[in-house]
């Protein structure tokens, strides 16, 4: 897994969206920000499937 945070990757991707709104970004920077926007949201998703999969566990666990 990666080692970012998902609270760190979302405040991150909240800036980058925030920086792509003002639309002050050129060309070139607009295309690295969006391929990172891309990897964060990938790193989020893939965090929080993980963590739906460990609450389930726990929760059949309790439930057995």
């Amino acid at each position: 897994m990666n080692k970012i945070k998902y609270t760190d990757a979302i405040i991150e991707l909240e800036e980058l969206v925030a920086e792509m709104e003002k639309n002050e970004i050129d060309v070139d920077e607009l295309t690295k920000k969006v391929k990172r926007a891309s990897e964060l949201i990938k790193i989020c998703k893939e965090k929080l499937h993980f963590t739906e999969e460990e609450v389930t566990k726990i929760l059949k666990e309790i439930n057995t």
